[in-house]
């Protein structure tokens, strides 16, 4: 069983694979598994990753399903995964060759005896021009949880590194939600509440911002409402208590908490009884003049056929 397993979604990315699989190809640490979960492309993805299986020098697992969201291919690869560690590496972008490696000696640095409670380890990104995106952590190594470091160290941009397969597993996505996208954050609130991550300052990740959207014009928020509501919904409902150090940021979560439960039809009382702690429902309250109003502005940009 390999230590890593390197995660990949993707959809109508054949044009940028290879920026993954390059990056794997040149890694120091050959202790991983390469596991690309295609959801539904119908662009040159099979045969390229024909052309991969037969290249390469790891082991690579190529899984087709029908188009059904993010959030279901997150699910089915916590299923599949064979490594104790799983990577997200985007289908867009790619990794310095010793970032498996480095990752590795840092989870290895953690005493065994407080690894339990441990989710991972996260580096920092850089652009394909070699710029740190982001903010830097203000230690190194740095051991807190995901609200610490948002609320309380204030760090910014994007991140990158694993997270221990177990522990996800005991997270998934609810499956049976409209639409196509849940954020990370739903996840994230439930790591953070029982385990802490070691943060390094080393740029690991290439973080490409020159890559094509596959998006055309606006969307509209009814589509992935119901994501959107449980991500916040999680977020008031598990770090309301961190309201005296980022009052403006969790009363915008309630608003936005509010907006999204409008598109799905909830009213007020069922806004209420969805959230399960005391100062989660505080905040809901304090904010949901704010979320009617982005609800019917919604409304107006996006009329319901």
């Amino acid at each position: 069983m390999p230590l890593f397993t390197v995660f990949t979604p993707t959809f109508n990315r054949a044009h940028t694979l290879h920026r993954v699989f390059e990056s794997l190809q040149a890694q120091t640490c050959s202790d991983f598994e390469w596991l690309v979960i295609d959801d539904g492309s119908t662009d040159d993805t099979p045969a390229l990753m024909a052309r991969y299986q037969s290249e390469a020098r790891f082991s690579v697992r190529y899984l087709r399903e029908p188009h059904r969201g993010a959030h279901h291919v997150h699910n089915l690869a916590l299923r599949e995964a064979r490594g104790q560690l799983s990577i997200k590496l985007d289908s867009d972008d790619g990794c310095v060759p010793e970032a498996l490696a480095r990752l590795k000696h840092h989870w290895e640095n953690i005493p065994a005896g407080r690894r339990e409670s441990f989710s991972g380890v996260t580096g920092l990104c850089r652009d394909q021009n070699g710029h740190l995106v982001g903010s830097r952590f203000p230690s190194d190594p740095l051991d807190c949880s995901a609200a610490e470091l948002e609320y309380r160290h204030k760090v910014r941009g994007e991140k990158w590194g694993f997270l221990r397969v177990d522990v996800l597993r005991q997270f998934p996505y609810p499956e049976d939600v409209p639409g196509n996208f849940i954020p990370e954050s739903y996840i994230w609130c439930q790591v953070s509440k029982q385990y802490v991550t070691r943060h390094i300052n080393e740029e690991l990740r290439i973080y490409w911002t020159d890559a094509p959207s596959l998006v055309h014009g606006p969307s509209s928020p009814r589509t992935n409402a119901e994501g959107h509501r449980l991500m916040f919904k999680m977020v008031l409902d598990l770090e309301s208590g961190w309201f005296f150090t980022a009052p403006l940021r969790l009363l915008r979560a309630a608003a936005q908490y509010s907006r999204f439960a409008f598109l799905r039809g909830l009213g007020v009382s069922a806004q209420f009884r969805g959230l399960r702690s005391f100062g989660g429902r505080l905040l809901w309250l304090a904010a949901l003049p704010f979320g009617y109003v982005l609800w019917r502005r919604d409304c107006a940009r996006f009329p319901q056929s």
